[in-house]
């Protein structure tokens, strides 16, 4: 199927009925239903045509929203570190145009979509949960998420949860997963035990290398290395029914993980990597030792033996305020694209 701009905002389309009728059906979902989805925000625009062209067209074109709903979907939400951008007191060109406070990009957040969408997921209850909450929402059919999974008690990752309490959402019985000393935690401290009497939430503990289902998803907690203060760290293997995403925006170094980085990349169809430092210059005058993670020069000298094909699995995610890779004219951010690596942005949308 190939598409071709014409005059203004018109489309039209070039199908070829063979081309459809082989394609695989998971590569028909996901590649046709997104690309009619787009097109029909510009109904107004598309040019008409005949015979059986206007039947697949039409077929297709009434069927999208029930393939769409159909889909195992993962959606961004969030990009940035803890504290997102602009950074409280920051007063630098990354933060600051023009006298003004640059646009607001979110913490790191994914949802996921499927085919009940009462059973939607969120990950990670950043401090910008209520825009991702609503955003969610209304990808989700209007349905709130019903879970939410949160890799470790750092602040851009559970603060949100207070936006579910009695002053805010008011959520009834959201459960929330997590290693065990994060459950724990939450039922044990203020005000986050307030959220638990309530019951706006409830900490269900999930053990490292044990299974957790939701409808059509399934996800895996892997332990990983990354300043332990409040509670131990977990990145997530969130499988759908044909494809398995990494979830790892946190950790110290790649070398303190007894597991392989490069084979867990290599075993998986996306994999969201911790990219918080492009190199170690962004912070003069801070100890980088005291807030550690691999920089984004270091991963792609790790990956410089693995192949372009999984290269392209890589999304890297979680980028500091100082980070060139929030800047697409940036010469780093077209360093990585070159080496093969992907910039996760907030609207991405993966089929699994």
């Amino acid at each position: 199927m190939r598409f071709r701009k014409s005059e203004g905002r018109a489309l039209n389309i070039v199908c070829d009925p063979i081309e459809i009728f082989f394609l695989k059906w998971s590569d028909f979902v996901e590649h046709l239903g997104r690309v009619i989805n787009r097109f029909i925000h510009q109904y107004s625009g598309i040019s008409m045509f005949y015979g059986p062209k206007r039947i697949i067209f039409w077929m297709v074109f009434c069927l999208s929203p029930i393939w769409g709903w159909c889909q195992v979907e993962l959606h961004v939400l969030g990009v940035t570190q803890d504290a997102g951008l602009p950074q409280l007191g920051c007063v630098k060109s990354c933060c600051v145009h023009d006298g003004k406070p640059r646009e607001r990009i979110l913490v790191v957040s994914l949802g996921i979509t499927q085919s009940d969408p009462k059973k939607g997921v969120l990950i990670e209850a950043a401090p910008d949960i209520n825009l991702q909450w609503q955003q969610f929402t209304k990808i989700n059919r209007e349905i709130e998420p019903s879970s939410v999974f949160i890799t470790h008690a750092h602040m851009g990752h559970y603060s949100g949860l207070l936006q579910l309490g009695r002053e805010a959402r008011n959520t009834k019985g959201v459960a929330v997963y997590g290693h065990p000393t994060l459950t724990e935690f939450l039922q044990r401290d203020q005000p986050w035990k307030q959220l638990v009497t309530l019951k706006n939430i409830t900490p269900d503990p999930i053990s490292m290398g044990s299974l957790k289902t939701i409808g059509e998803l399934t996800i895996t907690p892997i332990q990983v290395p990354h300043r332990d203060e409040i509670s131990a760290t977990y990145a997530y293997l969130i499988k759908g029914p044909s494809k398995t995403a990494l979830f790892l925006p946190d950790i110290d170094k790649w070398e303190k993980w007894d597991l392989s980085i490069d084979s867990l990349v290599r075993s998986v169809d996306y994999a969201f990597l911790d990219a918080t430092f492009f190199d170690e210059t962004e912070l003069p005058g801070r100890n980088l030792k005291e807030i550690p993670h691999p920089t984004v020069r270091e991963t792609m000298e790790r990956a410089k033996s693995w192949p372009m094909s999984v290269r392209q699995k890589v999304y890297l995610i979680h980028f500091n305020h100082t980070n060139p890779l929030l800047q697409k004219e940036s010469a780093a951010y077209r360093t990585v694209i070159d080496f093969g690596f992907q910039v996760a942005a907030i609207g991405n949308i993966i089929s699994l």
